[in-house]
């Protein structure tokens, strides 16, 4: 029997016009799958089909038949089907229960009553095969993107799951990290587990993975022999900033700066400014202090050390996790709230402008990562 077998899944967003999924066939027995497809095409909700929180929690309108691990999705808890199926969100903040690493990991394992002795042995390989065991003591709070995706998914090994569910597990990592993650889950593969990943990022899971397909507006497409994604645009390379007629007055600038959070500092002593009109790349493996660096120039975090300058006008900070900002029940409202609230303008006009039109009147926090990082930086 199939771990998974979806036959002409169909689902439908609460309030959507358009169905997220149409006609989805699928069947995995084991190895790893890959499945790949543009922000908004429909992975992160096939694999919410997975763990039954479609249609459990997020409700809509589901046709065809999905059986997971011998479960009928449509008329099995989320609970029972937890039991077999490992699930890591795209965005780790939404796993998180308790504040430090270790805990968090164990949480899994709490509710399935495993004794203490097994506890320690099953967290400590967990976090020995994410590459995080050094993070144990540490707070969540403190840590970077890349580590937070990486204690999640310790949780989740830790359980022992039949089938593993990675939405986007790649997009937080720098390439030692997205490496290290792949290597830990064909070692999962070959010892039984089968998993399921939706991620953008091919050119990394392509040594890895068994088999590929392609979601395109919510159609599932066979790609075993070549899966045809939309072309980045390389605005990168032709579209460079333009400084400003001011002479390139100081954007910001920082002095001597040592920041971190709380006592404990991540940067030190560092001295950088920005120019009107620059665009700046800022790069660097997880957990060296990018999210810290932007955070102080935006003055959510006061520096230990050193002396910040902001030129006029504000600083705005776009986060890794853009679902803090989303608060109304439309992604209209959403735009709309803002102006009003701000600099006024034509909602109509950003929506077109950020390829938003099609998902306006839906729910923000039920949008993909990068839809709602559109909608966010809107």
């Amino acid at each position: 029997m199939s771990l998974l077998r979806f036959r002409s899944l169909t689902y439908t967003y609460p309030g959507a016009a358009l169905p997220a999924l149409r006609d989805v066939d699928l069947d995995i027995d084991g190895g790893l799958v890959l499945i790949a497809g543009d922000s908004g095409s429909g992975k992160s909700t096939l694999l919410r089909v997975c763990n039954g929180l479609i249609p459990h929690f997020h409700g809509g309108t589901i046709g065809g038949s999905a059986v997971v691990c011998g479960h009928d999705v449509a008329r099995t808890a989320t609970r029972e089907l937890a039991n077999d199926v490992g699930f890591v969100f795209q965005d780790p903040e939404l796993q998180a229960v308790y504040p430090r690493v270790e805990r968090d990991v164990a949480f899994g394992l709490e509710n399935l009553r495993v004794t203490p002795r097994e506890m320690r042995s099953r967290v400590d390989t967990a976090l020995e095969v994410c590459g995080v065991a050094h993070l144990r003591d540490r707070a969540i709070p403190t840590l970077s993107g890349g580590e937070r995706q990486r204690v999640a998914l310790a949780g989740v090994l830790a359980m022992r799951p039949r089938l593993l569910a990675l939405d986007e597990p790649l997009s937080q990592l720098d390439d030692d990290g997205a490496h290290g993650l792949l290597s830990a889950l064909d070692v999962l593969r070959r010892n039984g587990t089968a998993v399921l990943v939706a991620e953008h990022r091919r050119r990394l899971v392509d040594a890895h993975a068994d088999r590929f397909f392609a979601l395109e507006r919510g159609t599932l497409r066979d790609s075993e022999l070549t899966l045809s994604l939309s072309p980045l645009n390389g605005h990168g390379r032709d579209q460079r900033a333009t400084p400003s007629a001011n002479g390139g007055s100081s954007g910001w600038a920082l002095h001597g700066v040592t920041a971190g959070h709380g006592r404990v500092a991540v940067l030190y002593d560092v001295d950088c400014s920005s120019v009107s009109g620059e665009v700046i790349a800022l790069v660097g493996p997880n957990g060296s202090g990018k999210t810290t660096l932007l955070r102080t120039i935006a003055g959510l975090l006061p520096p230990l050390a050193g002396r910040v300058e902001r030129g006029p006008g504000r600083i705005a900070l776009l986060p890794q996790n853009p679902t803090s900002l989303l608060h109304r029940a439309t992604v209209r409202a959403e735009i709309e709230w803002t102006l009003r609230h701000d600099r006024g303008g034509d909602a109509g006009e950003l929506l077109r402008a950020f390829d938003l039109m099609p998902v306006a009147d839906r729910y923000p926090r039920d949008l993909s990562t990068g839809e709602r990082q559109r909608v966010a930086l809107a």
